[in-house]
């Protein structure tokens, strides 16, 4: 392994891992490592994805958000096929429930037509005629929408960053960072690692990361778990389409939906609770630390007071399995209790500003040699490809 190297990614999650990948095929003369402290990659985020290839229809036409989203499909897909990784496009459908939710679809449904994307308005008599088992006044149906393995496209982005002769280091954790105008010394728990300039895909402690290369932090990581159910097996027929309640607008979460995954199962979730471990994904998960910065910073309780409802309800629903079905119902009546088994929860890291504010959109902070990944909400997953290009832009822009 040599002492130096151009660049450094640290953080294999799948942005991470297509960022290196990305600096590989761009600069296959460049030195580049692949550093990650688990020891094996896109073991947070990325392996506790639901799956779903966006076709981008939430977001707000012109932003980086909805560009990247529609170009992140294209490319995922593109990626799937040519590397032999299973994906299907099978379309969703967002259902509405009730007249506010009637208007909010039609409101999606313009959003749609700005953004490029066919959808296709159907009444409840036709949605039902789609899928048997799903209720609603009507519904938005999304052809674009696809489903995927994003744990199979990380490592197979990692493997291709050593095939391009680059570097792969796992279970590897920074403890410290040191920017001169000449290099980057990362102290790491196997030696220092020196490098002309660094990205960091950190994800959930991001801020936490930034803080230790100096930056002036004015943001917090905030953890929501998002809690799943399977559909048991004999069940896993239940739905042919993704389906997906109306979501709120003021909130960056899509709400409870059902996903067909590309082997075949059936889930449920995910809700969205604030979680009191940053990595923790059992149940009632709290560590002494993610809990002191939670209520110490600021921004947490402008959050907590604008959305005390929201909160209330989601931890009721958390709470009670029984609670969690009549979201489902709302849309799918004839699921059961006893059809939902546990699955693993996923923790989404969320950027909230020090007014409460959620950063909806991507979020990065830099120095001369280091660039930051702060906020990579959904569809990081979908959009991982052209955010890397993104990455590299600015990164090749700095070191000109």
């Amino acid at each position: 392994m040599p002492d130096t190297f151009d660049h450094v990614v640290v953080g294999g999650g799948i942005v991470g891992a297509a960022t290196a990948w990305t600096i590989s095929t761009r600069h296959p003369d460049r030195t580049v490592l692949l550093l990650d402290k688990e020891p094996e990659f896109g073991r947070h985020q990325t392996g506790h994805n639901s799956g779903v290839i966006h076709s981008g229809i939430y977001y707000t036409p012109g932003s980086l958000k909805a560009d990247l989203c529609r170009a992140g499909a294209a490319a995922t897909e593109q990626f799937a096929e040519e590397h032999g990784i299973p994906w299907r496009r099978i379309g969703k459908l967002l259902v509405a429930t009730d007249e506010r939710e009637l208007a909010a679809m039609q409101a999606l449904a313009e959003r749609a037509a700005v953004n490029q994307i066919e959808a296709t308005v159907l009444t409840g008599a036709e949605l039902r005629e789609r899928e048997p088992h799903v209720a609603g006044l009507g519904a938005l149906h999304v052809a674009a929408t696809g489903i995927t393995d994003y744990g199979a496209i990380n490592r197979r982005l990692a493997t291709l960053v050593e095939e391009a002769g680059g570097t792969l280091m796992r279970d590897t954790r920074v403890l410290g960072i040191r920017e001169t105008a000449q290099e980057v010394v990362l102290t790491t728990s196997r030696g220092d690692v020196r490098a002309a300039h660094v990205v960091f895909c950190a994800g959930v402690q991001a801020d936490r990361v930034a803080a230790m290369a100096g930056i002036d932090v004015d943001f917090a990581m905030v953890p929501f778990r998002g809690e799943y159910y399977d559909v048991r097996p004999e069940r896993a027929d239940l739905v042919d389409t993704l389906v997906y309640p109306i979501p709120d607008p003021e909130l960056p979460f899509l709400g409870v939906h059902l996903t067909p995954t590309v082997d075949g199962g059936l889930n449920v979730g995910p809700n969205a609770v604030l979680g009191l471990s940053r990595e923790g994904y059992p149940k009632f998960s709290f560590d002494r630390r993610d809990f002191r910065d939670i209520v110490t910073f600021p921004g947490m309780w402008h959050v907590a007071r604008a959305n005390v409802r929201t909160g209330a309800r989601e931890l009721r629903n958390s709470l009670s399995k029984r609670g969690y079905l009549r979201l489902c119902q709302k849309y799918c009546p004839s699921l059961r209790l006893d059809d939902l088994t546990p699955r693993e929860a996923g923790i989404r890291a969320q950027a909230v500003m020090r007014d409460g504010s959620f950063v909806h959109d991507f979020l990065m902070r830099d120095t001369p040699r280091t660039l930051h990944v702060v906020n990579a909400p959904s569809p990081a997953a979908t959009s991982a490809l052209p955010i890397a290009g993104l990455i590299v832009d600015r990164v090749d822009g700095a070191s000109a």
